[in-house]
């Protein structure tokens, strides 16, 4: 059920008066929840709720398991069984065809053929994210930074429909909290949530649809029958469609939940204005980066063992997070030009004698600039649906030059300056527009908000695209 339909809006407007009159019976607005969560996930393929609430019960079963146990041995064992059956079950549906295939070329390699299963199994929507966070809310349980709530409650967190195919990656401690007392219509603040939700459909249905539509989809998918400009402006066109996309199911998904009386939290913070690798990565997927620091990297050892073990558990970490976004070894060559530039970076810091000295202007522009330029690097291979493709289109950037470029438009490169742009602009610049929409009458707000709608419905293509972090 994709945010930018009719169908999701007719669900939304029969969840959302209802979510709010049974608010107040607790039990009963829990129970409310998580079966409209549960039809939202259905009108994918309802076989996959057997799935959503098998993660439920083990990981509620595991908490309750580990916090009423003592003895330390017992509750790493229990933790150690919870967690791999959660990896298992993320294993076996992403990626069993994976390892398969991978196995099976390794041998031939050899000369050794090895007739292996290829099940070609259908990817569970949403899988990737919902657990990881029944992840978080057991390691967090043995951690004894968070006690196990009742079945009710962690249902509700793990299946609520705003966060459940694509995130942001919600934590027990962030969510659960705001359940146990009910939500006060009052200080909902609508100006906010309705922000958010205009500027996440413009993002996805005018600018990601657009380039996806225009450019992105024919460089990728046959990239020696483009120019190489076209090439260019098509991998910087995909930098931005993955922002846009991503950036604007958060949105909504944020201002959903905040129509609802609960508050997510933020996911993107102006991540093409970032003025190092390190930097990106502070302000890019912030839920998920959050999730691999406290619960990949500081466990493997962060930065206690020494920098050489540092560099190592650094590179794991992006190249388990690569390999988290897709089963293929594109996604960890993603990973592991992220997790080389963190390390260069680090090195850099750590040198003896260094001292981190006030930027000049040129270095305020220059920054960002390269930064961007790593990071449009790797997203060829993100996108790229195997090596020969990325290397067709890499290889094509630099031997096509002078060709005609009739996929360069005005409204591409339009696209293009209003996705990056709008990450320069002051912080001010949405809380003035808020503030302003929050003053107007409520006639004027429905007003305002109904031409919006007709604009992104105007300026979209036809049809919606499932967004792209679906697939991981």
């Amino acid at each position: 059920m994709l945010f930018p339909t009719a169908t999701f809006a007719i669900f939304f407007l029969i969840v959302l008066p209802l979510s709010w009159l049974l608010m107040p019976r607790g039990e009963r607005w829990r129970v409310f929840i998580i079966a409209a969560s549960f039809v939202f996930y259905a009108g994918w393929d309802w076989r996959f709720c057997f799935l959503l609430t098998f993660s439920i019960l083990w990981n509620q079963v595991f908490a309750n398991a580990i916090h009423s146990r003592r003895d330390r041995n017992a509750r790493k064992w229990l933790l150690a069984i919870a967690l791999a059956g959660d990896l298992a079950l993320l294993g076996y549906f992403k990626y069993y065809d994976f390892f398969v295939t991978s196995t099976s070329n390794l041998f031939a390699v050899v000369g050794i053929d090895v007739p292996l299963d290829v099940r070609s199994i259908i990817l569970p929507v949403g899988i990737s994210f919902f657990t990881f966070m029944a992840i978080a809310y057991v390691v967090d349980v043995y951690r004894r930074d968070f006690e196990p709530v009742s079945l009710g409650n962690f249902a509700a967190y793990l299946s609520f429909f705003p966060h459940l195919v694509a995130g942001p990656i919600v934590r027990p401690g962030e969510l659960i909290p705001q359940f146990r007392s009910p939500r006060d219509p009052r200080y909902v603040d609508t100006s906010r949530a309705f922000f958010l939700i205009g500027t996440g459909l413009f993002m996805k249905v005018v600018i990601a649809n657009h380039l996806a539509t225009n450019i992105v989809d024919g460089v990728f998918g046959a990239p020696n029958q483009h120019s190489s400009l076209e090439v260019l402006v098509g991998i910087y066109a995909y930098s931005v469609q993955i922002y846009a996309d991503f950036f604007g199911y958060t949105n909504i998904a944020i201002g959903i939940a905040l129509l609802l009386g609960f508050t997510f939290p933020q996911n993107f913070d102006a991540p093409y204005s970032a003025i190092s690798i390190t930097d990106f990565w502070r302000r890019w997927h912030m839920t998920l980066s959050r999730w691999l620091r406290d619960y990949l990297y500081i466990p493997l050892g962060g930065n206690r063992g020494g920098r050489l073990l540092t560099y190592r558990n650094l590179m794991l970490t992006m190249l388990i997070g690569g390999l988290w976004h897709g089963a293929g070894w594109t996604f960890v060559v993603w990973g592991g030009i992220h997790g080389s530039a963190l390390v260069a970076e680090r090195w850099w810091r750590g040198r003896p004698g260094f001292v981190e000295r006030p930027w000049t202007t040129a270095q305020r522009a220059w920054h960002p600039f390269v930064t961007f330029q790593i990071v449009c690097l790797a997203w060829i291979f993100f996108r790229a649906d195997s090596f020969s493709d990325a290397r067709d289109v890499i290889t094509r950037l630099f031997t096509a030059w002078g060709e005609p470029s009739p996929l360069v438009t005005a409204g591409v490169l339009a696209a293009i300056v209003v996705g990056i742009g709008s990450q320069y602009l002051p912080r001010r610049v949405p809380l003035v527009i808020m503030a302003r929409f929050s003053r107007l009458p409520i006639p004027a707000q429905a007003l305002v908000l109904s031409i919006g709608l007709l604009v992104v419905h105007a300026m979209g293509p036809e049809g919606v695209a499932p967004f792209i972090y679906f697939q991981f």
